[in-house]
């Protein structure tokens, strides 16, 4: 089966280790984003997707707007496709190249469609509080994530996941899924089912604001924003911001998903009752693990921070090099 792939992050380049090492696929090129330049030393910078096309000896197109691209629309043209893969390309196709291979094109998307239709679903799933996701593949139309589905892969969330942990789960189920829905979709085993718009859910683009921390929510609600949108949820301490890439909500109705050395701790605390102090004060210092924060509802625990700078460390590590002590408080982050 001949493919073109259309993709761009890590999050890709599972499905397409899976092409390339199956020989019933004949990869014919690769289109991804163009090269981006990254913080440090402002180099331009091949996506993950490209970095493997290359070590392939594959063709790889960059358009800057694929589907204003008379050479690419060409080349896509002339490929004669059975099928164009798309997995985090990161633009929007035309009608025109939907409508170019034979047997359409097919997208692996992080979710269980029709919920979080759009371009963060492994993030926005987290901040939700899901306890369940997973991939589907479905046939592409004009609309965004709208298409029929073809299949669908289920896996479980939990309560430390974070979006990396998730994002390199979903990814191999999604190498393995897209794999096998091409043969079935070949063969004439699939019939596409159509989405109902009405259960339909948006996972939008993230948004600066959508990393800062407010200390009055509940502490299964900032450790879902903070697993969600990790690594970059923000708070201000000492008047300097500081992310929080790593927590563990206490004293609440998630206690009995919690590791084993995790779940003593609500034991140890004070009285939930008896704490009046303000959101976002420390009320305690967890021995080897880190400093325990009062929330608008329960208790957080900061299991791993990353000053302004600096490489990430463990709660401990930032409890001891910043001498913490119980009374100090972390702001709203800006």
């Amino acid at each position: 089966m001949k493919i073109v792939f259309f993709g761009t992050p890590q999050f890709a380049v599972p499905t397409l280790e899976k092409l390339l090492n199956n020989c019933k696929f004949e990869v014919l090129a690769v289109v991804t984003q163009p090269d981006k330049r990254r913080e440090r030393g402002n180099k331009l910078t091949p996506s993950p997707v490209k970095a493997i096309a290359t070590a392939h000896n594959l063709p790889v197109w960059q358009p800057e707007r694929v589907k204003k691209d008379t050479e690419i629309l060409n080349q896509l043209k002339q490929s004669d496709a059975d099928a164009f893969v798309v997995v985090a390309y990161g633009q929007i196709l035309s009608s025109k190249i939907l409508n170019m291979p034979k047997l359409g094109c097919i997208n692996v998307h992080g979710s269980i469609l029709p919920k979080y239709r759009g371009a963060a679903p492994i993030q926005w799933c987290l901040y939700n509080g899901e306890t369940e996701t997973g991939i589907t593949t479905m046939l592409m139309d004009a609309g965004m994530d709208t298409g029929a589905m073809l299949q669908i892969a289920t896996t479980p969330i939990e309560l430390l996941d974070n979006a990396q942990d998730l994002a390199q789960r979903l990814a191999a189920i999604g190498g393995d899924l897209l794999v096998e829905t091409l043969l079935k979709l070949e063969s004439k085993e699939i019939q596409p089912i159509p989405q109902n718009n009405h259960e339909a859910t948006y996972a939008p683009l993230i948004q600066k604001q959508d990393y800062v921390l407010d200390w009055s929510k509940s502490a299964i609600e900032l450790h879902n924003q903070i697993r969600g949108f990790y690594p970059n949820c923000t708070a201000i301490f000492r008047d300097k911001p500081l992310k929080i890439t790593a927590s563990v909500p206490l004293a609440t109705k998630s206690n009995g998903q919690l590791p084993p050395e995790f779940q003593g701790l609500s034991h140890k605390l004070p009285d939930l009752s008896n704490i009046s102090e303000k959101p976002g004060i420390i009320v305690s210092i967890a021995k080897g693990i880190g400093a325990i924060v009062q929330t608008g509802e329960g208790l957080l625990l900061l299991r791993e921070v990353q000053l302004a700078g600096k490489r990430p460390q463990s709660g401990w590590d930032f409890v001891n090099g910043s001498r913490l002590t119980v009374g100090e408080v972390f702001e709203m982050g800006s």
